[in-house]
């Protein structure tokens, strides 16, 4: 009689549980590469000439046609914040001096 031992290897997966280790096979590919495509259809979309747009190159098309702008492709100037300017940094913190006195001498508000 023979002692055939089979060793079984487990894989820690997350601490204190562990799985069988299996050959994963590779996924089927080609030697080709894979280009990323964007679809030019869509959903049957209202222009607001009243026609169905079912292209996006279309409905852009149209859109550009009538002088609208599409909603995420304009490029906006920065904003400048009033508080990265100067004199408002100095006149807040001006303010901020008066209100903290005025406060200390018992003022409030009512």
């Amino acid at each position: 009689m023979t002692d055939e031992r089979h060793e079984i290897e487990l894989v820690e997966i997350e601490p204190g549980k562990w799985r069988v280790k299996k050959a994963v096979p590779a996924p089927a590919r080609a030697d080709l590469p894979l280009p990323s495509v964007i679809s030019d259809s869509m959903e049957p979309t209202e222009q607001v000439d009243g026609r169905f747009y079912t292209s996006k190159r279309a409905f852009r098309a149209a859109g550009r046609a009538l002088g609208l702008i599409e909603v995420g492709t304009e490029k906006f100037k920065p904003k400048q914040r009033a508080t990265d300017q100067p004199e408002e940094r100095r006149r807040r913190r001006d303010d901020l001096k008066v209100a903290l006195e005025r406060y200390k001498a018992g003022q409030r508000p009512e």
